[in-house]
């Protein structure tokens, strides 16, 4: 099969002035005279044209800064968006659908966030070519196809697009008010009332935004999004630091909408997307080299192809493996040993009140903490790290303890390389590489400096960092927030792998129910009333721990029969009723 050749040059990455110019030096082609194929100006240019796709470039490049890709011949000309020569290429682009939720799934990397910046008018596409396009060059791309009319409709300024954006931790940085405020602000349909009400609101209304919580921060921006007179609505990652009842909760409001404005989102949990999504486009291709949107595909089975990696309209392999979910008996074989032991103690903290039943942290375990968000589960981390005190000051593990927080930030100017290795000089051994940092990514970032980290980038340097400190007890709080289906995959198979040749005990926070599951070895349930009171119980086996977690909310989850992946039940189906009645809400055979 002929192919097409795309080189990619990382322009972070790319060091001149630190290197050898290996590129141009051990290119065959400049060696043989065509001195055009790769030349040096403030970065490294290459000449796809004549480049011969020998990979030379690619494994001297001390910086691992260059990418060559072939890809199949039909690609050619189907380029939507580049961002420069050298630069990233986005083939195709989802199609919003009036009446319809549509989602796009796929790794972080591969142009998502690009497509939509396309859709939303933000980001003009250039076609793949350098110089400047006329709207009339881009509708004779689009003709024939459903996106012909929104593109023209897009030119005209004749659609008015609403985004929620991806990283909603960045609105405290904007916006200086109450929440009220802001939500009156954009209120542009006069549902503010509605709103507040359906995403249960009412509580932060008159606090600050900057002290508001993960959770009332993504509901909050979920709101101003859905308030907006908008045509369309891009909704980037829906679930981040919201628990389970309120991503059922939100997926039910942005359905409601949808009934009325076509609405595209970005999300990685698989059981919301599964249950909001009425079509599903993949995304596919190498972070930060290309990205490919596939046609439209029914929910169910594009999630599943998804999962397979393998895509059977376009007959393409994404993935060297499928992602496999088992259906397993929660582990018998738990260590009795304990680590440490906590005794029953209280937190009052502006006006909430948590108690926590005494409880105890074995060794080389993986305790799983389940519950709703605000009833004190990050609160009660941090007691055990040391970061605030119990109300009789009572708590003192005295074990070396290592904290991941809720909330990841750059607070230093360092390259993610020397960060790690002041943290342990052991991080560049075979080890550490093959466990710990290629898994996450991690060698593509290891010369960039935190403060230039995306979110997702962010928090998988947060938890390697977390994992290499020297320390009994491993605490780690929402590892999960940003990160795509693979990532997330890799960072339960990193923290089970670690607990068990390390000997070590962790206690991880998350709400991705299947992570919980696949880490833990007992579950700790935290119940209560939002934001006023917190019960903490006591660790208890993973079956019962989950049955008394879904129980609490009323939710109960069934297995595809084709990939075993967890799917949320319709409330009142027969199988809700089934479960219920037999007390089993997950582990159901």
């Amino acid at each position: 099969m002929s192919k097409i050749r795309i080189a990619v040059v990382d322009k972070d990455r790319c060091q001149p002035k630190k290197c050898a110019q290996e590129c141009v030096k051990y290119c065959p082609k400049v060696r043989t005279g065509a001195e055009d194929t790769v030349i040096v100006k403030e970065k490294a240019e290459i000449s796809e044209e004549l480049c011969v796709g020998c990979g030379i470039c690619v494994k001297k490049c001390p910086f691992k800064a260059i990418s060559i890709v072939g890809l199949p011949h039909e690609f050619e000309g189907k380029e939507v968006h580049r961002y420069g020569k050298n630069g990233f290429v986005l083939y195709n682009l989802p199609i919003p659908r009036k009446g319809y939720v549509v989602g796009l799934l796929g790794p972080n990397g591969t142009g998502k966030t690009t497509a939509v910046k396309i859709l939303t008018g933000q980001l003009k596409p250039n076609l793949g070519r350098i110089d400047e396009l006329s709207w009339d060059e881009i509708f004779e791309r689009f003709a024939g196809t459903e996106l012909l009319n929104y593109m023209k409709d897009l030119a005209e300024g004749k659609i008015k697009t609403s985004v929620k954006p991806q990283y909603i931790e960045a609105i405290p940085k904007v916006y200086k008010g109450k929440a009220r405020d802001l939500l009156e602000r954009v209120d542009e349909l006069g549902i503010i009332n509605e709103m507040v009400e359906k995403l249960n609101l009412r509580n932060c209304l008159n606090r600050n935004v900057k002290d508001l919580s993960g959770g009332e921060l993504q509901r909050l921006a979920i709101a101003g999004c859905l308030m907006k007179d908008a045509d369309f609505y891009f909704l980037d990652e829906i679930t981040s630091y919201l628990d389970i009842n309120q991503r059922i909760n939100t997926a039910k409001v942005i359905k409601e909408k949808a009934e009325k404005k076509p609405v595209l989102i970005v999300e990685h949990d698989l059981a919301i997307l599964d249950m909001l999504a009425d079509f599903v486009h993949i995304s596919y291709g190498e972070a930060g080299v290309y990205g490919v949107i596939t046609p439209a595909k029914g929910a169910r089975v594009g999630i599943n192809q998804y999962l397979r990696g393998y895509l059977v309209e376009e007959n393409v392999r994404i993935r060297e493996k499928p992602i496999e979910f088992e259906i397993f008996q929660p582990r018998q074989d738990v260590s009795e040993k304990v680590l440490a032991k906590y005794p029953h103690f209280t937190k009052t903290l502006n006006g909430f009140r948590l108690e926590v039943e005494a409880g105890d942290v074995r060794c080389e375990e993986v305790l799983g903490v389940v519950g709703q968000n605000a009833t004190g589960k990050s609160t009660f981390v941090k007691i055990l790290a040391g970061v605030l005190q119990d109300d009789e000051k009572k708590v003192d593990l005295k074990l070396k303890v290592s904290y991941k927080p809720q909330y990841v930030k750059a607070d230093v100017s360092l390259s993610v390389g020397m960060f790690l290795k002041k943290i342990n000089p052991m991080v560049d051994s075979s080890y550490y590489k093959t466990e710990f940092i290629k898994p996450l990514g991690l060698d593509k970032l290891m010369d960039r400096n935190l403060d230039e980290l995306s979110g997702g980038e962010l928090q998988r340097v947060a938890i390697v960092a977390c994992l290499l400190r020297e320390a009994d007890l491993y605490l780690l709080d929402e590892p999960s927030a940003h990160l795509d289906v693979e990532q997330r995959m890799e960072v339960a198979r990193i923290i089970r792998r670690f607990a068990l040749n390390f000997s070590k005990s962790v206690l991880v926070v998350d709400h991705d129910i299947y992570l919980i599951d696949m880490i833990s070895d007992r579950l700790m349930v935290f119940q209560g009333v939002p934001g006023k009171r917190g019960i903490a119980r006591k660790s208890m086996g993973m079956r019962e721990g989950m049955n008394t977690f879904l129980a609490g909310l009323g939710i109960t989850f069934r297995r595809d029969e084709e990939t075993k992946r967890p799917r949320v039940n319709k409330l009142g189906s027969r199988l809700d009723r089934e479960q219920k009645a037999k007390g089993e809400y997950y582990y159901y055979f």
